[in-house]
């Protein structure tokens, strides 16, 4: 089992690594391999919608996407966590996580998926309903924990004072790892849901 975590924050060891850390402590002893990408003091832009993907299999602004883009795909999990900015998400990792899902065009189904949010107060809900709408346009099951998604710290270090939210990281752990194990045992059993062509409704008659 292999599980990709992306940090969006731009601190190396802000209160967002602090959340994070909980659930690898969890993955480790569960024998879940992760590898932790920081992303938050990236330089990355954000999709032109050229299309160009589609043509080469990368997207066009070779930097960071492209370097997580094989890691993502054979990777059982995803995990996404950013700080909370104006209830949204660091605008850096939005800009890798539009490039990074519509540039790879493997089979994301079954793959888990997580979304970690960490704020001072408020803006946590709609951040991670933000975060979550990658994985639920994927046919990605969406890990849950014993409450939403959340820590909260404002200084450097707080977050390690948030007792509930590091005990709902170590949940959102322990349940991933569950489902990631359960949904290969049942790929080998049952194989994958049977997929349907795609159909395109556009809301414009051309």
């Amino acid at each position: 089992m292999k599980v990709l975590i992306l940090n969006g924050s731009p601190k190396n060891n802000g209160n967002t690594m602090i959340a994070i850390n909980e659930m690898v402590k969890v993955f480790e002893s569960e024998g879940v391999e992760t590898n932790v990408i920081q992303l938050g003091n990236r330089d990355i832009r954000g999709c032109i919608s050229c299309g160009t993907c589609f043509k080469n299999g990368k997207c066009v602004f070779d930097d960071a996407v492209n370097e997580i883009a094989p890691q993502f795909e054979e990777s059982d999990g995803l995990v996404v966590a950013s700080p909370v900015y104006y209830a949204s998400a660091n605008a850096t990792l939005i800009a890798c996580l539009d490039r990074l899902f519509y540039s790879t065009h493997f089979d994301k189904t079954m793959k888990v998926g997580a979304s970690v949010v960490v704020a001072r107060r408020g803006g946590c809900s709609a951040t991670y309903d933000e975060l979550n709408k990658y994985f639920t346009i994927s046919g990605m099951p969406v890990a849950s924990s014993q409450y939403w998604n959340s820590v909260h710290g404002n200084a450097p270090g707080q977050a390690a004072r948030d007792l509930e939210g590091l005990q709902t990281m170590r949940t959102l752990a322990a349940n991933m790892t569950f489902l990631m194990k359960s949904i290969a045992l049942g790929r080998e059993k049952y194989g994958l849901p049977a997929k349907e062509e795609h159909v395109w409704t556009h809301f414009i008659d051309e």
